[in-house]
């Protein structure tokens, strides 16, 4: 007899994928300072490569301004060079006590190279999903080899699995419409 615990493993993955898609559509920059954009930059201090937000505060007075008092001042340039080194796209400017990062608005040509971004992030995620209900299906299978299960509940495991995983793929499409919507503002 099957039970919720027998799926739980399996949409747990479903939903950790819905976490990290989240997560990498906060690090697209849609034109307004978000933080988020700096957690995979890390800056060497004494000697071990540590995330921006563990040695700074990080402030967004305005919506296209992001301020990062270092805690230590002399990790200032050190977090300078970090920024210029990294992929994000912005000029720092230090004024000797903080760097101020100033998000200009997006030009149309850099929106659909973005919207063309978060797109193939969420045919990761859908892939990462339909991997997810292959495996369950296939462990469903196994239980039904070993005489665990019957075929019929067999049958019912992969319907709600497919449930599962119709629901996850429209949240994926939810999550990209919505940041693509936010990149599309002007």
């Amino acid at each position: 007899m099957l039970n919720k615990d027998d799926y739980k493993q399996f949409t747990e993955k479903m939903d950790k994928t819905i976490s990290v898609l989240k997560d990498q559509m906060n690090t697209v920059r849609a034109g307004r300072a978000n933080p988020a954009i700096l957690d995979r930059i890390t800056v060497p201090y004494y000697g071990t490569e540590t995330p921006i937000n563990q040695i700074a505060g990080i402030n967004v007075p305005e919506a296209r301004l992001l301020v990062i008092t270092p805690w230590d001042g002399s990790a200032l340039k050190e977090i300078e060079k970090a920024i210029q080194k990294s992929d994000i796209g912005i000029n720092p400017q230090n004024d000797g006590k903080a760097i101020k990062l100033i998000f200009p608005p997006l030009t149309e040509e850099r929106r659909v190279q973005l919207t063309k971004l978060t797109k193939t992030y969420g045919e990761e995620a859908k892939t990462a999903i339909r991997n997810v209900r292959r495996d369950a299906i296939e462990f469903f299978k196994n239980q039904k080899k070993k005489s665990i299960i019957t075929e019929d509940e067999q049958k019912d495991s992969e319907k709600e699995i497919q449930n599962f995983t119709d629901k996850h793929i429209a949240e994926v499409d939810k999550v990209v419409a919505a940041k693509d919507k936010e990149l599309m503002e002007i």
